[in-house]
């Protein structure tokens, strides 16, 4: 794995994240839209009298989903945390924490350190060369 998609990797952890949350947001719509009807009329055969707690459990499941992966994305940010303290050049932590940490796009890294896009690739090609991966 290179060293960009080792710390790539909390992103994408953090996409499932709010995907997920996405996803858990839509359960909790369906079920408020759920009605119970208290007619004496029988409902139709194909109905699904369990629905409502199918739908509760798979949200349940999703929140536990979650939980998991963000106590995957909170460790994987302390170690990646960890390896851009190593390199020495203040410059290349900035670069490297805004991108891999914050998670900021490269145009917002450029106006918040006033650098060009180029001038900012070519600091950022740098940083991960700095990065020392040997003691993973």
């Amino acid at each position: 794995m290179s060293t960009k998609d080792y710390l790539s990797q909390a992103y994408r952890i953090d996409q499932r994240i709010n995907s997920k949350l996405a996803q858990v947001m839509s359960l909790r719509d369906l079920l408020g839209k759920a009605t119970v009807t208290l007619s004496g009329t029988p409902k139709a055969a194909t109905s699904n009298p369990h629905s409502m707690e199918d739908t509760i459990a798979k949200m349940v499941d999703l929140e536990n989903e979650i939980n998991e992966d963000i106590d995957t994305l909170i460790d994987l940010k302390a170690e990646i945390t960890r390896r851009i303290k190593r390199v020495e050049n203040t410059e290349y932590q900035t670069i490297l924490e805004l991108r891999y940490l914050c998670f900021k796009r490269w145009e917002e890294i450029s106006v918040a350190l006033g650098y060009s896009m180029q001038h900012l690739f070519r600091l950022h090609d740098e940083a991960l060369e700095a990065i020392n991966f040997s003691e993973r």
